[in-house]
C-alpha cells in the first residue's frame, strides 16, 4: 500500500471509529497489555460505504499480490466476515480457521472445503503481535493447505510480529498501519506532541508500558 492509500484507510478507520486513541486514559487489553490505542475492526461492518471501501481494498491486494490464491481463509472471530465479503468478490472459495478445534461434532478446527495442496490467502481484521494469524497458518498447513500469504486491514508494527512471520515463511501486507495512524492524528491535531511522543514509546515497548 502506499503512504496515501494508508492514510485513507486509517483515515476510514477513525471515521467509524474502528481504532481509538487514549494517551491519558490507556485501554487494559485481553493479554492485560496497557495501551494508548484500542482498534475493533467489527465497528466497519456497520458502515455500509466503508464497509465497501476496505473490502475493495483487501481484494485489490490479493488480486495484485497473491494472484495465484484459490481459497480465501478468514481468521476466527473478526476476520471472518471480512474474509467472507473478500471470497465473495473475487468469487473465490471461502473457509475460515476457529482458535481451537470444536469440542462435539466433527471437532473442526478449519470449517468449510480445503483440498490438500490449494493455495491459500488469510485475511486478518488486525495483526498485533502475530500469534493468533500464525496459528491459523498452522492449522491450514497441518491440513494440507499452502498458504502464500496474509492481508489484513490493519496492524501494530510491532517488531515481534515482523520476525514472527519472516520465521514463519508468511508474507503479509495491511491496508493501514500504526504510523500511518499516528501521523493522520497528528496532521489532524486529533493528538499533540507530548502526546505523540506517549505514543511512540509505547510502540516500542507495549509490554512494560504504563506499568
Amino acid at each position: 500500500m502506499t503512504k496515501v492509500s494508508e492514510k485513507q484507510v486509517a483515515e476510514k478507520l477513525l471515521q467509524v471509529q474502528a481504532v481509538k486513541l487514549s494517551p491519558a486514559q490507556p485501554f487494559t487489553w485481553a493479554s492485560g497489555w496497557k495501551s494508548p490505542i484500542y482498534c475493533d475492526n467489527r465497528k466497519i461492518l456497520s458502515y455500509p460505504y466503508v464497509r465497501d471501501y476496505i473490502k475493495s481494498e483487501l481484494c485489490n491486494v490479493v488480486f495484485e499480490t497473491f494472484p495465484d490464491a484459490a481459497v480465501i481463509a478468514g481468521v476466527a472471530t473478526a476476520g471472518i466476515p471480512h474474509g467472507a465479503l473478500v471470497a465473495d468478490q473475487l468469487k473465490l472459495p471461502f473457509i475460515y480457521v476457529r482458535s481451537k478445534p470444536k469440542e462435539h461434532g466433527m471437532g473442526n478446527q478449519i470449517e468449510g472445503v480445503l483440498q490438500p495442496g490449494q493455495q491459500v490467502v488469510v485475511v486478518e481484521d488486525l495483526i498485533s503481535t502475530g500469534k493468533s494469524s500464525l496459528e491459523a497458518v498452522q492449522a491450514i498447513r497441518a491440513a494440507g493447505g499452502e498458504v502464500i500469504g496474509m492481508v489484513s486491514i490493519f496492524n501494530y508494527g510491532f517488531d515481534v510480529a515482523v520476525k514472527a512471520f519472516e520465521t514463519a515463511g508468511v508474507p503479509f501486507h495491511s491496508l493501514s498501519n500504526y504510523n500511518a495512524m499516528i501521523a493522520l492524528a497528528e496532521e489532524k491535531g486529533i493528538v499533540n506532541a507530548d502526546e505523540i511522543a506517549t505514543l511512540q514509546a509505547w510502540r516500542t515497548s507495549p509490554d512494560t508500558w504504563g506499568k
